[in-house]
């Protein structure tokens, strides 16, 4: 078991008075056999209502609620995590799903479905075209393999930049520039497994880097799920299967569906954004 601090902070600094609509917060990680809450801390300003529920994706999502009016909003969350996924390949899949190509059971391809439709801006011929450059369909492959395979070419024939602006790239506008954010390659990489016909969905954490020197960040990667295995993560960024330095926080079948923090405000000002996350180690 390995134990993670994490401290996310985000503020908006307006250039008049507003006032602040509700804000949905997803900053809690998504708890379960691998990762356990310890002690988790949030300090909002001006002072907000909570009021906590589940997503429909089952995400733990906090609505703060503001009265009056003010010139910023601060959003603190410290949180400290039990981390168990030691061994992310410790997995196994139900035979039939080993090698590829393979369907799944009829009672779980109806849940599955809304994962495995394309949406209109991933669905273009140029996906094809890149997966039938990485595997010919006479080619006999186990499934994991097949999905590491495209996992890596992202990372590895990729440039990873930062973009600050919102939203998320489409898998055809991040093929053509050959670079994207984690964002737009988790989106690829769904695309791509969406049009083998596998259950994928878009995933948003943290994410240790010892090698960086801030040993954190907000992070994206996708899940893809494998019967007998379930939903196992893979972070076409780093080209790798996700492990212990991934902190999932929110999981969707859209990336548009799950920012850290959103919401709106009313005034005549414009507004500046500064985040900052820091994950590190406990002993």
């Amino acid at each position: 078991m390995q134990r993670y601090r994490i401290i996310h902070r985000t503020y908006y600094n307006f250039t008049s008075a507003v006032a602040l609509g509700p804000h949905g917060l997803r900053l809690r990680p998504r708890e379960g056999h691998e990762l356990r809450i310890e002690s988790f801390d949030t300090k909002i300003s001006p002072e907000a209502e909570l009021f906590w529920h589940r997503d429909v994706e089952g995400n733990s999502v906090a609505t703060a609620t503001f009265s009056g009016t003010t010139r910023q909003l601060a959003i603190e969350s410290e949180l400290v995590i039990q981390q168990y996924l030691e061994d992310p390949l410790d997995f196994l899949v139900a035979d039939y799903a080993v090698a590829y190509p393979f369907s799944y059971q009829p009672d779980d391809e109806f849940l599955l479905a809304p994962y495995m439709t394309l949406s209109d801006s991933d669905a273009g011929a140029d996906v094809k075209r890149w997966i039938d450059g990485l595997w010919s369909r006479g080619e006999a492959i186990q499934t994991y393999s097949l999905l590491q395979r495209l996992n890596t070419a992202i990372y590895e024939s990729m440039t990873y930049t930062v973009r600050e602006e919102p939203g998320v790239q489409t898998a055809s506008t991040t093929l053509g520039a050959r670079a994207g954010s984690c964002r737009d390659f988790a989106q690829l990489f769904m695309a791509a497994a969406r049009r083998l016909g596998l259950a994928a969905r878009f995933v948003t954490g943290y994410l240790h880097d010892p090698l960086s020197l801030v040993a954190g960040a907000t992070h994206a990667w996708a899940e893809i799920y494998l019967p007998g295995a379930g939903w196992k993560g893979f972070d076409p960024t780093i080209g790798a299967i996700v492990g212990a330095d991934h902190i999932p926080v929110a999981v969707a079948r859209l990336p548009v569906s799950v920012p850290p923090v959103a919401g709106s405000y009313r005034g005549n000002a414009s507004s500046e954004l500064e985040v900052g996350v820091w994950v590190s180690r406990c002993a």
